[in-house]
């Protein structure tokens, strides 16, 4: 279990090596949705995504002797782009395992920060045991795109970061993947301010969060063509056995979100 504590180390820890990115007020969405709407513009990270945080505060956190062994883990982009780039800057090896079926322009695109990209298997589990099988063999360390208290902690950064930035907040929506960033972003905000609703939003053709609510524990779920491919491939392989983050996600999820099925 991460806590308040936890993130707030972890934004120490990150400071000057993550964008603080702003959050914008969208003039059009408010008037589409007749509420005051804010963006939290973690597009303009160095990569591209919020998954920076967590890598960067997972690789701040080893020590000299797991450095030296450098880092594996396994992605299909985001987490990817997110490890090599904070790997590389640190002077840390990284060797990311990535399906058969990511798109080349984020093959290249992690090549390109440094790191050292296997091909393996037809979707994100097989790659996923791929990655753990390279760890136990080379003795590297693996850092999993969520379901890790570190990653975690990293992304909950970005709680405390909106609290800070739109006074009077009363709503955060979370997209739901892996759930790191959902567990993350609430333990932020609801250890900080509990009046703060905190929306779970995940695709409507892998509602992988939603039927584990309705079941009282993590659960499968079939999954159907969405355009919000990252998140329909990282929903159903969360949700069939990780370590440690999808019974954490999910308690996150029962005790302190409000779900949107229908969003």
């Amino acid at each position: 279990m991460i806590t308040l504590s936890d993130i707030e180390a972890a934004r120490a820890r990150i400071r000057g090596f993550v964008y603080e990115s702003p959050c914008a007020h969208s003039r059009t969405l408010s008037a589409l949705t007749g509420a005051t709407l804010y963006l939290k513009l973690e597009n303009l990270q160095m990569t591209g995504s919020f998954k920076e945080r967590g890598a960067c505060n997972r690789i701040a956190r080893m020590d000299a002797d797991e450095r030296a062994r450098g880092i594996v883990t396994a992605s299909a982009g985001n987490h990817a782009q997110g490890v090599a780039y904070h790997a590389r800057r640190a002077g840390v090896h990284a060797t990311v395992v990535m399906p058969l079926s990511t798109a080349l322009v984020k093959v290249n695109a992690t090549r390109e920060l440094g790191a050292d990209v296997r091909l393996f298997g037809a979707n994100f589990d097989e790659a996923a045991s791929e990655a753990r099988r390279l760890t136990a063999a080379s003795g590297a360390v693996f850092v999993p795109p969520f379901d890790d208290d570190d990653v975690m902690a990293g992304q909950g950064t970005l709680g405390l970061e909106l609290l800070a930035q739109v006074p009077g907040l009363e709503a955060v929506i979370v997209p739901v993947g892996g759930g790191g960033l959902l567990a993350g972003v609430a333990t932020a905000i609801k250890e900080t301010k509990l009046s703060v609703r905190v929306y779970g939003v995940e695709a409507d053709a892998v509602p992988s969060l939603q039927a584990a609510l309705s079941a009282g524990a993590p659960t499968i779920v079939d999954a159907r063509r969405s355009i919000a491919d990252g998140t329909i491939r990282i929903a159903t392989q969360h949700l069939r056995g990780a370590r440690g983050g999808p019974e954490f996600a999910y308690r996150i999820g029962r005790a302190l979100t409000t779900f949107a099925p229908d969003a």
